[in-house]
């Protein structure tokens, strides 16, 4: 299992939110390069990089300090989301050399579009499913839809996506712990890989987590936890890698 620290870029600058409130953000570090190469320094492999202004916006905002990420860790894996709602844009990152873009909004509004990226792009496209009471959330997480988490879900499962982002806005940056059960559901359900985000605070989220591959869930996302300290980074690198 691949665990993901996140960066969630604000202002050009890291920080946290709780449950999507932009109100609610923390700043963690000013320098998101620096903060990756700290990431990378303790042993993740992996990157989680969401363009919050551009979440809202509905375009690259923070493009600059995703780019300084990009050349600062090229030894890393990067996921982008946050603003990619067109191929232009899609093809714009994975020339760039991210690795992965995350299609969230665009996977409700324009599923032919993050089909067609994915047959084009192999195991580079990801969905990103945000859910508020069982229901999408969009836009930043500032509409809920009338559409089920699964019920989207199903609509991409054999269309050659990487993996599926699922975030519980309701746990998301709450340090609350994470509902690994409902996760492990949801992929069984939905028959592709799954990265866990929102609420993951604990070595035993990452045990539950872990406990529930069989069944679909491929990684965790981590966010506030890691900023701040409560997380010890390389015991949850080697439970989620089977290591002692």
């Amino acid at each position: 299992m691949i665990l993901l620290p996140a960066i969630d870029l604000k202002g050009g600058a890291c920080v946290r939110l709780v449950r999507g409130e932009m109100a609610s953000a923390t700043q963690f570090h000013h320098d998101p390069a620096a903060q990756a190469r700290d990431f990378a320094a303790v042993g993740f492999k992996w990157l989680h990089v969401v363009d919050l202004d551009g979440a809202f916006a509905g375009a690259s905002v923070n493009g600059e300090a995703v780019r300084a990420i990009r050349e600062a860790v090229p030894q890393m894996t990067i996921e982008l989301g946050g603003g990619i709602r067109d191929r232009g844009a899609i093809d714009a990152w994975l020339d760039l050399g991210i690795d992965r873009v995350v299609l969230g909004t665009a996977a409700l509004r324009d599923p032919n579009l993050v089909r067609m990226a994915a047959r084009d792009n192999p195991d580079r496209v990801v969905v990103g499913i945000d859910g508020r009471n069982g229901k999408v959330a969009v836009e930043g997480w500032a509409e809920t839809s009338e559409i089920g988490i699964v019920e989207l879900g199903k609509r991409f499962a054999g269309a050659g996506v990487a993996a599926i982002v699922v975030t519980d806005i309701s746990r998301d940056g709450a340090m609350m712990g994470i509902d690994a059960d409902a996760i492990a559901d949801f992929a069984r359900e939905v028959g592709v890989p799954v990265i866990a985000s929102g609420g993951v605070s604990s070595l035993n989220d990452i045990t539950a987590l872990k406990a529930h591959e069989k069944d679909g869930i491929a990684g965790a996302i981590i966010g506030r936890a890691l900023y701040d300290g409560g997380l010890d980074a390389q015991a949850a690198l080697a439970l989620a890698e089977g290591r002692p």
